[in-house]
């Protein structure tokens, strides 16, 4: 008896306890702060202080699609060399017009596989849309207008490889396809090799009374530095952590992979022996492959922002001296940067090849050159956010680097120097800096580079090509014959076409039309001059009139002679911006 009365009481206690804890909770969430830019109510169970491999990665996106179906879509849309997917969440409010002809807009990250924060940028972005929508107005009207493909990461193997392998601060840019960079007729046999088991590949130094290398006297327990010219030094560097694998005489030569997946696509793609890691021909990689596929397959692809790292750069086009970049398209693509820069401190808005270097087969240009699309490219990560400050040099850069480790990581990022065994030298000590230093945000930076970069791609997004009806009147010219006027408004500042589009003949023209049962369509044209009434007569097929493209912040209007009775339906139909619809009732005519 004694022992069932215990157990009711501790069950009683259980269930009070339990009621206590749960009035708390709910009473420190009733005392909680909203903080602005933050959803309303999380929906979602994510942390954006961290870094997720490629499982992770489509957990996310996984858990983004369960609860939120109304405006999410997941799927592969390929297959990288080791058989991972390339996950694509496709966000738009699918109860609101037809996704495909919607104006697309289309975020990529991790081309290489070291370039891990932009996977969880474009992750951010998507959960930033999703768990916003219906909160913030702009939010709605921008997913309601819009559909939204966000891949990740396009490099799964290069990205899964730098999560769970040993790497220097600036490997691996490459995907895991087999490759001879050494040219011996072998492939990958000279990796990198973690002498100590610590995760990163650290520098390699012996004694030696003839070095000419010594401590650096502010971080003598991690770092080296060149001894003055008629100074003794006390030790030799021997490169990176590695062993001769195969017994030819150099150390780390023949790493896995070793191609540029960005050097990989069909514009202005050139051999290895003139771009370097250009891999064997254009789409002989399978992600770029299955990226272009898709792309051709949705041309309502209007605009297209790709994350890298690092440097604090918005980059645009052309990737070399006198490649395309037609001049209207030049002005919009700098207007948007512009925009950036406030947005993004300390980012550069830069062309590509002027500003940084010449590239030849890579991503951007293809998308631009090939498709028409506008786009542009993110490094992401600067270390003049570390301080908030400019940078004088790279040295300086270095210092402040080490100075940020010190005492806001409290050294975390730091390998001290300590002995190894190593089969050719003997005994040597390896130490010096973690893979992630430099390249990537730490921690508690990671959030604010994720939303400040996303929320720029959601500027890139809302300035794609949005048109709509503007006035549509009739006027009775005899019995049974009326003049229609069609006015249709983009209100992006992207154009429907782009220069780029139009010259190359890339896309369709956006094509106005004339239907109806009970209707004939006997003459049609441009308005050319709405004040004075000119029009330009369309030759063939009246019923249609072709504009090469509606202007950002443009309009273009039509006229059509109708003869007959009943409601015509007018139509406006542009690749990348979208497809309108009308009815003008017998009534008005």
């Amino acid at each position: 008896m004694g022992c069932r009365m215990f157990m009711r009481l501790t069950c009683f206690v259980s269930v009070l306890l339990s009621s206590v804890l749960a009035a708390c909770a709910d009473e420190q969430a009733d005392h909680a702060y909203q903080a602005l830019g933050a959803p309303a109510q999380r929906k979602t169970d994510i942390a954006w202080n961290r870094y997720h491999d490629h499982a992770g990665l489509h957990a996310i996106l996984k858990q983004l699609n369960e609860v939120f179906p109304d405006l999410t879509k997941l799927y592969s849309i390929g297959k990288s060399y080791e058989g991972r997917d390339l996950w694509c969440l496709e966000v738009t409010n699918r109860n609101k017009g037809n996704p495909s002809r919607k104006p697309g807009m289309y975020i990529d990250g991790n081309i290489h596989g070291n370039e891990v924060q932009a996977g969880e940028v474009v992750a951010y972005a998507a959960w930033y849309l999703c768990e916003n929508y219906g909160h913030i107005p702009k939010v709605t009207q921008v997913v309601d207008d819009h559909v939204f493909y966000l891949i990740p990461t396009i490099n799964p193997d290069g990205r899964d490889h730098w999560f769970h392998a040993a790497h220097t601060q600036s490997s691996s840019r490459s995907g895991k396809v087999p490759y001879d960079n050494d040219r011996d007729g072998l492939v990958d046999e000279d990796d990198y090799d973690d002498l100590d088991g610590d995760g990163s590949i650290t520098r390699m130094r012996i004694k030696d009374p003839n070095g000419r290398w010594k401590p650096d006297p502010e971080y003598p327990e991690y770092l080296m530095i060149r001894a003055k010219p008629d100074e003794k030094g006390e030790y030799t560097l021997l490169g990176r952590e590695g062993i001769d694998n195969d017994g030819d005489g150099r150390i780390n030569e023949d790493p896995a992979g070793g191609y540029d997946s960005n050097r990989n696509w069909a514009w202005d793609w050139q051999p290895r022996y003139i771009q370097r890691g250009a891999h064997e021909y254009p789409f002989s990689l399978p992600n770029t492959r299955a990226v272009a596929e898709f792309v051709i397959s949705h041309p309502n692809i209007a605009g297209s922002q790709s994350f890298h790292n690092s440097g604090g750069m918005i980059l645009r086009g052309p990737g070399r001296e006198g490649g395309d970049m037609q001049p209207p398209d030049e002005k919009v693509l700098t207007y948007i940067a512009e925009r950036g820069e406030k947005m993004l401190p300390h980012y550069k808005s830069l062309i590509s090849w002027k500003d940084l270097y010449t590239t030849l087969g890579d991503e951007m240009e293809w998308f631009y050159g090939a498709r028409g699309i506008l786009g542009l490219v993110n490094e992401l990560w600067t270390s003049a956010n570390l301080y908030r400050e400019e940078l004088e040099s790279d040295e300086a850069g270095r210092r402040k680097m080490l100075e940020f480790v010190r005492y806001l990581l409290m050294n975390d990022g730091l390998v001290a120097w300590h002995e190894v065994e190593h089969p050719t030298y003997g005994k040597i000590e390896v130490g010096g800096t973690k893979k992630e230093i430099g390249r990537v945000p730490p921690s508690f930076l990671l959030e604010e580079e994720c939303h400040r970069n996303a929320l720029f791609t959601v500027y890139h997004a809302e300035m794609m090509p949005l048109v709509k009806f503007g006035k549509v009147t009739s006027e009775k010219l005899d019995r049974k014959l009326y003049k229609v006027w069609v006015e249709v408004i983009n209100e992006g500042l992207m154009p429907t076409r782009s220069a780029q589009d139009v010259a190359k003949h890339i896309s369709p023209p956006d094509i106005m039309s004339v239907s109806g049962e009970r209707v004939r369509v006997i003459s049609s044209g441009r308005v050319i001059d709405r004040f004075f009434k000119k029009v330009e007569p369309t030759k063939i097929r009246h019923h249609r009139v072709e504009f090469d493209t509606v202007p950002g912040m443009g309009t273009v209007r039509a006229q059509f002679i109708v003869s007959g009775t009943g409601s015509v339906t007018i139509t406006f139909d542009s690749a990348k911006g979208g497809l309108l619809k009308t009815e003008l009732q017998p009534s008005r005519l």
